[in-house]
């Protein structure tokens, strides 16, 4: 099948995978990214690698004229900002990938919540685009458990098999799940995560403060302590009575801080004064320094 891929690195093997089952690719349009939480380098180098041609502005209108004159027969989108419409009178199929057991978990980015409210079960969502985001007739989905101590990294991960597995089962057939796919119903949408969600509160117990930082991983919580706001990426915990006031710090050793909270301690052993973007041009300008 003759397709263009819409995205990024976050679910870029489904690009992949399509290419393995035999689609022929004819471009890619992905979208600037950060370099610190949004990648695409892995995905535009194999389109390169494959004289397919990348744009990374937003798809307009003329650009599915041209998908149309190609012979394009199907749009598949995994981690794009933008609504795609008007491909209907174009192209034949048009199918987004969606890191949410739909129609649970509508939105920009679900895998944050998915663990600070400990779900047992998650999964990946390919569904028809439609007017509005997220909520187009499902076609597959694949479903898998979530347990205690998935981090958002490790959901990250459990949520790419899964869109490989997806796209698997899309590349067999996918005039035929197109027929059979399922309106969603009502469902739930879930906002972007807010500063305040990524921000530690002393005063809760060990449990959810754990799990707050398990949630976003990689991604980093803020921790204030004192003054200062700290970047935290690790911790450990545990309970025990005290009579420290939340937030004080009782003791330190090398680069790990142990913080009394509600119930107990916690252990921040990952950490920087330095968000990640910061870190990261810091990093590149001792490296030109050199």
């Amino acid at each position: 099948m003759r397709f263009a891929f819409v995205g990024i690195d976050f679910l870029g093997d489904v690009f992949q995978t399509l290419l393995d089952r035999g689609w022929k690719p004819l471009k890619l349009f992905s979208r600037p990214c950060d370099e610190v939480y949004d990648f695409n380098d892995v995905t535009v180098a194999k389109a390169h690698s494959l004289n397919v041609p990348v744009q990374m502005s937003r798809i307009q209108p003329s650009d599915l004229m041209q998908l149309q004159e190609r012979g394009c027969e199907a749009l598949i989108v995994a981690g794009y900002p933008w609504l795609i419409t008007g491909w209907e009178a174009r192209i034949p199929y048009a199918v987004n990938f969606h890191p949410s057991p739909l129609p649970e978990g509508r939105g920009p980015y679900p895998l944050f919540r998915a663990v600070l409210d400990e779900f047992p079960e998650w999964g990946v969502t390919a569904h028809a685009l439609a007017p509005s985001f997220d909520t187009g007739p499902i076609i597959a989905q694949d479903r898998f458990a979530l347990t205690r101590s998935d981090t958002h990294d490790t959901l990250l991960t459990k949520c790419q098999m899964a869109a490989k597995r997806v796209a698997h089962t899309l590349a067999d057939d996918l005039p035929g799940l197109w027929a059979q796919a399922s309106p969603q119903g009502q469902g739930s949408y879930w906002p972007r995560a807010t500063q305040r969600e990524r921000t530690l509160d002393w005063t809760r117990n060990v449990d959810h403060i754990l799990r707050t930082v398990r949630a976003f991983g990689s991604i980093e919580v803020i921790a204030q302590i004192d003054s200062r706001h700290l970047h935290v990426w690790a911790a450990n915990g545990w309970t025990e009575r005290h009579e420290y006031r939340p937030g004080t710090i009782v003791h330190r050793h090398r680069n790990h801080i142990v913080v009394a909270v509600g119930d107990g301690f916690i252990q921040l052993s990952g950490w920087s004064t330095e968000a990640k973007p910061v870190r990261k041009e810091l990093r590149a300008a001792s490296q030109r320094r050199w």
